[in-house]
């Protein structure tokens, strides 16, 4: 099966309009459709949202027997659908349950000719399932029929490009069957590793991308030999394995830092003595050292270029979900410092707390 890109993730919710305006309110999404038992919906009202290349389904609920109140109720609000945008749904969801997926709905096709999307969706991980979805029109509307939109043509506006990456959060003993399945199933190739230590805690991080470059996601366990840590903690408190950080691209990271701040976002800080020692370890990165420290920003390098990236600090009430944004400037892997720097900014975050 050829993956192209993530067509949509759908986020499950308590109150699909609160979470909505909070995306908008904090990222600038913007709202073009709404559906629910009127326009076809069964059990949920959902709110479609978009900005650039990024579409957020938000839905909620409204019987007791719709999978996202299990969801919830397991697991508090989050990222219960990753859609992959593939050519042919039906053949995908075929050749992936062929190859050991497990099957959660099986083909549906919504709209009329010229205008038709395809929907079918397996298991991934956890509670999180993967939603293949096939387009007659990449402009046309999200799901004919079922949610009606309000601002039909995309807008290209916005400091949020696309979903970069998503990471994910497993039980100890699960990373390496995981990323397995990820390369039997849907033809994800590993192409990066490391192991994470800060202070007492470790944790074993493996990335998987598809062939097209456009999914990746950052797959993380727990070391257990070592003291229980900040993967311990996201597994007991969301209930198993589930998506602790959805990376939005940005091609301008300074000025979607200060939107988002000006919006009442807040990032996770990073002590002075990183920027410190910043000019020696990678040299020019693009922005100047003192503008990075103002706004907290992580940088590092690879073969390719530059990244930049900061974290926002948890808003959820279980502290299990989050947000990134990264601006790669050539740059196509991770930069190991910084994701050591993320982790010890939570640790920061978790001592202030609890303080």
């Amino acid at each position: 099966m050829d993956i192209h890109s993530i067509d949509h993730i759908e986020l499950f919710v308590e109150d699909a309009a609160q979470a909505a305006a909070e995306l908008c309110d904090s990222f600038g999404f913007t709202v073009t459709g709404r559906g629910g038992p009127r326009t076809g919906l069964k059990g949920c009202e959902s709110v479609l949202l978009r900005q650039c290349d990024i579409t957020v389904v938000v839905t909620a609920a409204t019987s007791s027997d719709h999978r996202a109140a299990e969801f919830v109720r397991r697991h508090g609000d989050g990222v219960a659908v990753i859609g992959f945008a593939v050519d042919q749904a039906q053949a995908a969801f075929a050749e992936a349950v062929n190859r050991g997926a497990v099957p959660v709905t099986p083909p549906e096709t919504l709209g009329t000719p010229g205008g038709r999307v395809t929907f079918a969706s397996v298991a991934g991980f956890g509670d999180v399932e993967h939603r293949f979805t096939s387009r007659e029109a990449v402009e046309g509307p999200f799901s004919p029929g079922l949610i009606e939109e309000t601002v039909p043509d995309r807008s290209n506006e916005g400091l949020l490009r696309a979903i970069d990456h998503v990471a994910v959060c497993l039980p100890a003993g699960e990373l390496h069957p995981t990323v397995r399945a990820y390369r039997d199933v849907f033809g994800f190739t590993r192409t990066f590793e490391e192991r994470i230590v800060v202070g007492s805690q470790a944790m074993d991080s493996q990335v998987v991308r598809s062939p097209s470059g456009k999914v990746t996601f950052t797959i993380i366990e727990p070391d257990t030999t070592r003291a229980p840590g900040q993967i311990d903690e996201f597994v007991r408190s969301h209930g198993g394995a589930g998506i602790q950080h959805i990376a939005f691209r940005t091609d301008d990271i300074t000025a979607a830092v200060r939107d988002s701040a000006k919006r009442g976002v807040r990032f996770l800080t990073t002590p002075a003595s990183y920027y410190e020692a910043l000019p020696a370890r990678l040299g020019p990165v693009g922005v100047p050292v003192e503008t990075l420290r103002e706004l907290n920003i992580l940088a590092d390098r690879d073969h390719g270029g530059v990244m930049l990236q900061i974290f926002t600090a948890s808003r959820h009430p279980r502290r299990t979900f989050f947000h990134e944004l990264i601006d790669r400037r050539g740059a196509h892997t991770f930069g190991s410092n910084n994701i050591k720097a993320l982790y010890e900014a939570v640790e920061r975050q978790r001592a202030a707390e609890s303080a």
